[in-house]
């Protein structure tokens, strides 16, 4: 989440007039995340969340993420769907952007999660990739891993002014994880693909939400815990990996999806390409965002760290 484009008071009090939710009472900005602009919104009759869609999703697709979360939520999970207008339209128009107005979900995401909330967690994943068993809507994982190398490219040796040897050492780890990337034998469906712990809300060790999909997609099913590893069991620069944490969502995950020989024997490398791909765009966020955006850029080499962890002979130069 973040603030990219500004909404005055009077576009939202006219855009809020197209639902049955009161009147407008605040909006605040939220800046954690990178991806599309949000507002916390306050009415007379409660609390939601504002989404505006920025460039790098493509509003084509939100009828794949709304279609999403309306299913995950008929199926009973704990998802924040859009909220429909009196005319029983999801997806409109504000400032220029595809906006939604979605439900708001009690909670709090963690900074340092315990064994036991990771393990909770994992268990939603979970519950998540059993909920979409009959989920007919496709999109392809627009970071998946056909696209490290042409992002790779993009940066250039411009990485190299965040790190000296950044450049090679991806370029290296890019060409050994493609290389070595699982093929179709293994089970896919829709995933989250973005699942950090600020993307789970909790009350105590409760799940009470899992938000933020709009990098869903179908691919690799254990892949999404591959994500979910990387994200939750290191401190936030990468540096100190929590075993504890590791092995708690691993077995929280197993308890509903018990993993098979050949996915453990996998793991690492997915891991790794977890780690590719949020160093990756970390990177172009870390180059390329507005100077004047309300944005908090997150590190790259924290994930450069991370993936030395699962595949040290990768990283040689930049750490």
């Amino acid at each position: 989440m973040a603030v990219y484009t500004q909404v005055s008071a009077e576009a939202l009090g006219e855009f809020l007039a197209r639902y049955d939710v009161g009147e407008l009472v605040s909006a605040k900005g939220i800046a954690e995340g990178v991806e599309n602009s949000n507002y916390l919104v306050e009415t007379t009759r409660g609390r939601f969340i504002l989404t505006l869609y920025e460039k790098r999703v493509n509003a084509e697709e939100l009828p794949y993420f709304m279609g999403l979360l309306d299913h995950l939520a008929d199926k009973g999970l704990a998802v924040p769907p859009a909220i429909k207008d009196r005319r029983g339209v999801e997806i409109q128009e504000l400032e220029g952007r595809p906006a939604c107005l979605i439900k708001f979900l009690s909670g709090v995401s963690l900074s340092h999660p315990t064994p036991a909330q990771a393990e909770a967690a994992a268990i939603a994943m979970a519950d998540m990739h059993a909920a979409v068993a009959d989920f007919t809507l496709d999109r392809p994982n627009s970071m998946g891993v056909d696209t490290w190398r042409p992002l790779f490219e993009k940066c250039g040796h411009s990485l190299n002014q965040i790190a000296p040897g950044l450049h090679d050492d991806l370029a290296h780890a890019i060409e050994h994880v493609t290389a070595n990337w699982p093929g179709d034998a293994f089970d896919r469906c829709a995933i989250h693909a973005d699942l950090f712990p600020d993307n789970v809300l909790m009350l105590g060790d409760d799940v009470t939400g899992l938000i933020d999909f709009y990098f869903a997609c179908t691919d690799i099913r254990v892949y999404d815990l591959a994500v979910m590893h990387s994200a939750w069991s290191f401190d936030a620069t990468g540096r100190s990996y929590d075993a504890a944490v590791g092995d708690a969502l691993i077995r929280g995950y197993s308890s509903r999806f018990p993993l098979t020989d050949v996915e453990q024997a996998q793991f690492p490398t997915l891991a790794a390409g977890a780690c590719i791909r949020f160093a990756l765009s970390r990177a172009w966020d870390w180059l390329n965002t507005p100077a004047d955006a309300l944005v908090m850029r997150k590190d790259p080499l924290a994930y450069v760290r991370r993936l030395k962890h699962y595949a040290p002979d990768l990283v040689k130069h930049s750490t």
